[in-house]
């Protein structure tokens, strides 16, 4: 996580350029696309993914299944929507609450220094020692198949990535001239944050983001591949993954569909930071 960090840094980086490249517009084109699955979810389609059907198992596409159906003769559209909508909205969440706690502490640790920026980096350091994955498969383990332990292991794998990144910056930030003449003139800590930390940390916050939910869908996924998080029935890619893969040489199509939604969905979120760091 630590070496991911620091890429990330070194990622971003100001251009000068201003034109919008090919690739923003199709990463963000299918977040997009993964919003609207993801917000609407199987109800797009007016279909239950729990729904069994054993004389149309491993069915090929038709009118009335467009994906074909899965072992069980479950619609595999509805199940590839409804596993959209549990990823990507642990992403989302998982994000939201590394990202707010880690910028804030970031900041916190940049603006005190002293002993409060060598507490909380031995802290981040702290956990940085413990393999983020590991992390989630001792939650995993503590409460099998919940929601909630992938959220809270993923967000708590996640925020220092954000604490680190803000930290550097902030300091080189606080250390321009240009803030302490802004200091001198009276301005107070939320106008100096706002005035010159928030436009100069925002792009690398939006690129760390988009990494993070590509870690924690692949994480989702990974785990419900090896039975460890969200467990059957649910509909989610990585156990469908498990539940197709003694059909592969039956109905290879099938299997590569949560495997396609994997990869589209960690690349849009890739394509979408490329084009952010290139604009």
């Amino acid at each position: 996580m630590s070496n991911q960090t620091d890429m990330m840094i070194e990622a971003i980086a100001p251009t000068t350029s201003r034109r919008l490249p090919v690739s923003r517009l199709v990463g963000f084109a299918l977040l997009a696309l993964l919003a609207v699955a993801a917000i609407g979810g199987p109800d797009l389609i007016g279909k239950d993914p729990a729904k069994q059907s054993l004389l149309d198992t491993l069915q090929g596409p038709s009118a009335e299944h467009p994906l074909g159906t899965d072992n069980l003769g479950r619609d595999m559209t509805a199940r590839l929507l409804s596993g959209a909508q549990l990823s990507l909205s642990l992403a989302f969440l998982s994000v939201i609450t590394a990202g707010l706690p880690g910028t804030l502490l970031g900041v916190v640790a940049a603006w005190f220094g002293g002993w409060t920026d060598r507490l909380l980096g031995a802290f981040a350091d702290a956990v940085l020692a413990l393999p983020g994955l590991l992390l989630v498969l001792m939650l995993a383990a503590i409460s099998p198949g919940s929601w909630w332990a992938l959220y809270a292991g993923i967000s708590l794998t996640l925020w220092v990535d954000y604490f680190r990144y803000t930290r550097q910056r902030a300091r080189i930030v606080l250390a321009e001239p240009s803030v302490e003449a802004s200091r001198l003139l009276g301005l107070g800590p939320w106008l100096l944050i706002r005035r010159h930390l928030i436009p100069e940390i925002g792009p690398g916050l939006l690129t760390i983001a988009a990494f993070g939910a590509a870690t924690a869908v692949t994480a989702v996924a990974a785990l419900g591949f090896v039975s460890v998080g969200v467990r059957p029935p649910t509909a989610e890619w990585g156990v469908m993954m498990t539940e197709l893969l003694p059909y592969w040489r039956e109905a290879p199509f099938l299997i590569l569909q949560p495997v396609g939604c994997l990869v589209l969905t960690v690349l849009a979120l890739h394509l979408s930071v490329g084009g952010l760091r290139r604009s």
